[in-house]
């Protein structure tokens, strides 16, 4: 049976020719995630975090911020004490007293980053664009003085004038840096957008390009994959979609829409997904939305009877993919719009009989108890069948 059936082209199709080994996923759920507000992980949960992201297969871990604190810093020198075969970045303002405080920690490289947009040179940095840029060119000239991988960040790239923001990726990749990032640090830039920035910059700079895109439009995914189909080789990603205000790109929707959506064969352990999912819930106390996709509850759970119908005579009739591929669970859910393929999944599932006869009763009762509200789950579901059977 097949795992996945790709929908017909209605668009003209885009013509990727990509070596999945020249995509890099780089995640910041233990840096920008952790900016989610009301989040503070500890040490040790850093580093199960961290483990698990190693082991779904993560490129780079941008483990966080030293310059913020003691236990940051101590939590990226024990992250770094794990052999992990993820590369472990850190985050740096582009000053030297930052990268040194980085570089204390072992890391294997920095994102080092400025302000570049009018917005946040006037009122935040106080400084002209020449000054930005000398300091952004110093900044990666003295990290790649101590031999380590420098990615230059861009801040509110998107709000950049154009001209300004290739002077400075121009002027970072002379100056060594060994990735550029566009960072849309508002989400306001549209996916149509995202591909013309992407295809500008790459036809005027020689160096590979990375995304790290919020989601305060809901675009975070999609702009993200918009800077892939334009050419951006490196993409940011949080678990479960953190970030600050309204997140960042979903580390599990973008690896599976690189994966299932344009066929990208890259060496990640997916069925890891759910369970690292779980565990960033559990140590943010963040609930996961019931219909967040891959990871929510919801994604593979079917009440109408139509659907279960279907789904039990070929899943990919209602699901785009198998749940084991992503570490997940196949539920059938018993409420008002159940019917006879609902009742006799749920009876096989919890391996129990009752007469053909009565289960059109069993579905009235359901019908009736989900109309007043009432959650019929599997307890009560047994409770009816039983009360069914001693009757007879």
């Amino acid at each position: 049976m097949k795992s996945f059936v790709s929908p017909y082209n209605f668009v003209e199709n885009v013509n990727l020719k990509v070596d999945p080994k020249d995509i890099i996923v780089y995640d910041t759920t233990l840096r920008d995630g952790e900016q989610t507000p009301g989040i503070c992980f500890t040490p040790d949960e850093k580093i199960d975090i961290a483990i698990k992201l190693d082991e779904l297969g993560v490129n780079q871990i941008e483990a966080g911020f030293p310059v913020v604190s003691d236990g940051e810093r101590r939590a990226i020198r024990n992250i770094m004490k794990q052999s992990l075969n993820s590369e472990i970045l850190a985050l740096t303002r582009t000053l030297k007293s930052d990268i040194d405080v980085a570089l204390s920690c072992d890391v294997d490289g920095i994102i080092t980053f400025i302000g570049a947009s009018d917005l946040h040179l006037k009122y935040k940095l106080k400084m002209t664009r020449e000054e930005a840029l000398s300091k952004a060119v110093e900044a990666v000239e003295y990290g790649k003085s101590h031999g380590i991988f420098v990615a230059f960040t861009a801040e509110d790239s998107t709000r950049t004038d154009l001209g300004y923001l290739l002077e400075l990726y121009k002027s970072t990749t002379e100056a060594g840096a060994d990735r550029i990032h566009i960072a849309d640090t508002t989400g306001s830039i549209r996916p149509m957008g995202m591909r013309y920035l992407v295809s500008q910059i790459k036809a005027s700079i020689d160096n590979t390009i990375g995304v790290h895109c919020h989601d305060d439009f809901g675009l975070a995914v999609a702009n993200s994959l918009a800077a892939f189909e334009a050419g951006a080789r490196a993409i940011s990603t949080s678990m479960n979609g953190l970030g600050e205000r309204a997140g960042n790109a979903s580390l599990e929707e973008i690896i599976l829409g690189l994966r299932l959506l344009y066929g990208i064969e890259m060496p990640f352990k997916y069925e890891v997904i759910y369970e690292l999912s779980r565990l960033v819930e559990k140590y943010t106390t963040m609930p996961v939305p019931k219909n967040k996709a891959v990871i929510g509850d919801n994604v593979f759970a079917h009440e109408s009877g139509i659907h279960v119908l279907a789904v039990r005579a070929e899943p990919l009739t209602y699901e785009p993919y198998s749940p084991e591929f992503v570490g997940q669970k196949r539920r059938i859910i018993l409420g008002k719009h159940c019917g006879m393929s609902c009742i006799d999944a749920k009876l096989e599932e919890l391996r129990l009989s009752v007469p053909q006869s009565e289960k059109e009763t069993l579905i009235l009762k359901i019908k009736e108890m989900a109309e007043r509200g009432a959650k019929v789950g599997d307890k009560e579901f047994k409770n009816m069948v039983q009360e069914i059977l001693s009757k007879g």
